[in-house]
């Protein structure tokens, strides 16, 4: 390892350094909660410092190039340990009263993003399986993190079954890529399809099934239908932060796989792609939002609005497929996933905070009744939760409807086929404002329940709800910063 190396890869050196810390600090003050909190806290904010000057120093690549460090590697990097901080502030007040140990949950946390971290920077089929392994091992830790909790332990099974089997599935077809290209190298495999979109070799039935492996096993890892079945199980079980977590945090990491595979390796062959990334997002939103419409308990809702806000960010990627090569349409489709993932982490992540806050106190349920009267007995969280979930939705001038309308938008740039998928998205957007608008009328005009519980008043929380919701506003009002990160990110990936 080099000098250069070590400059490079140094923000994942950092933080998984800070986990390391995280069980040293736990280890000299066991039990001590509120320490390790603060290490944490302040550790990953010193950390997103650290990316941002580390991804200044331009496009860089280390050990051999197999690590890449450019625009989109710190853009998402940025993202990732967003999530992180974001997770931290909430999780402490719905930890604590159950007793669950904050520091295990963080440095658990810190490890998950460690790994969304190497898949941002991958340029390696070796590198993509590692981290995706690093993502995903402590995500089931997590998922079953309130052991003593039947439902926690239920979900957190199916997801590591279901987990494992899609991880298996994935590997098959990275065995098929090497077998039929003869390299793990990112950029030397495009070279090789080239080839093959060129006419010039033929396309193997072999790499074919190998291809179809490999988007199976995406397919489980971002909850596309019909792939999604661990979804609402591992979500309802889960500890609520954690919940938030699992609905952004793997999501978002598997788009960063998908995007430094299908656009690094695939991209000769993407037409071919374009047919099924249609269908895989018109079934993936649509189901999602139906099942959805027919949930009572808002976690459940959640987890299926999860899935159709997928298909949503399928839009994008069917969009980059479907254009020319080198086209504005082609730029604009990556743009729409990087902007999309950004606006969704913020709205989601604050609407499963305030669920987090509502069941402070062990023994409350997700069911919507719970939330009734919400909006007189908690004002301030009951307008918070509204404008998350009015984003959610995609009503101007929120995250949420700026994020769809530019996935649409791509889609409508390529014309054809795309137009009818910008169409059923749109139909979609408005199917959704009905099991998002039901929670806010059971808010506003609805009679609060006996003995409702007060709600978590933690300086963390707090700081947390004010920070998805400072960006829910603030990306719908003004996202022209936004735009530029996301375009020079889609430039990177290209």
């Amino acid at each position: 390892m080099t000098g250069n190396d070590i400059a490079v890869v140094l923000p994942l050196i950092y933080v998984i350094l800070l986990a390391a810390l995280v069980i040293v600090v736990d280890m000299i003050w066991p039990g001590r909660g509120g320490i390790a909190l603060g290490v944490t806290l302040v550790g990953l904010s010193l950390g997103l410092v650290i990316v941002v000057l580390v991804g200044a120093g331009g496009t860089r690549e280390a050990f051999g190039g197999s690590y890449a460090l450019d625009e989109a590697t710190t853009f998402l990097d940025v993202l990732f340990v967003a999530i992180a901080l974001m997770t931290m502030l909430v999780a402490p007040d719905y930890l604590r009263p159950r007793k669950l140990p904050i520091a295990e949950f963080a440095a658990t946390l810190i490890f998950a993003i460690s790994g969304a971290m190497l898949l941002a920077a991958a340029r390696d089929l070796l590198v993509l399986f590692l981290g995706l392994e690093l993502l995903v091992l402590p995500g089931y830790l997590l998922a079953g993190f309130a052991k003593r909790d039947g439902l926690s332990t239920e979900g957190a099974i199916k997801y590591f079954l279901l987990g494992s089997f899609s991880s298996a599935i994935f590997l098959f077809g990275l065995a098929y890529l090497l077998g039929f290209t003869g390299t793990t190298r990112i950029g030397d495999i495009a070279a090789q399809l080239q080839l093959v979109a060129a006419g010039r070799a033929p396309l193997p039935a072999g790499l074919a099934i190998g291809l179809a492996f490999i988007t199976t096993g995406v397919a489980f890892k971002i909850a596309a239908v019909p792939f999604h079945y661990w979804t609402p199980d591992a979500y309802q079980g889960s500890p609520t932060p954690v919940t938030g977590y699992l609905s952004v945090g793997p999501k978002v990491a598997a788009f960063a796989l998908i995007l430094r595979l299908f656009v690094g390796a695939l991209e000769p062959i993407k037409g071919d792609l374009t047919p099924a990334l249609i269908i895989l997002a018109v079934l993936t939103m649509t189901l999602g939002n139906l099942v959805a419409l027919t949930q009572s308990n808002i976690k459940r809702m959640l987890a299926y609005s999860s899935i159709a806000h997928t298909g949503y960010i399928l839009v994008g990627l069917a969009a980059w497929a479907g254009a020319i090569p080198a086209s504005p349409a082609e730029l604009a489709g990556l743009e729409g996933i990087l902007i999309y993932s950004v606006a969704y982490t913020f709205m989601n992540l604050g609407a499963f905070a305030v669920v987090s806050a509502l069941q402070r106190r062990p023994g409350v349920t997700s069911e919507i009744e719970s939330f009734a009267g919400l909006g007189r007995r908690a004002p301030v969280a009951g307008a918070l939760l509204a404008l998350f979930l009015i984003s959610l939705t995609g009503i101007p001038p929120t995250a949420g409807f700026f994020g769809k309308a530019y996935v649409i938008l791509a889609a409508v740039q390529v014309g054809g086929w795309l137009t009818l998928l910008a169409v059923i998205a749109v139909l979609n957007a408005a199917m959704a404002a009905f099991y998002y608008l039901r929670v806010v009328v059971y808010m506003y005009m609805r009679e609060a329940p006996e003995g409702a519980p007060p709600l978590g008043r933690s300086w963390e929380l707090q700081l947390g709800l004010a920070i998805a919701a400072v960006f829910t506003i603030g990306i719908g009002l003004f996202p022209n910063e936004l735009i530029t990160l996301a375009t020079g990110a889609a430039k990177a990936l290209l």
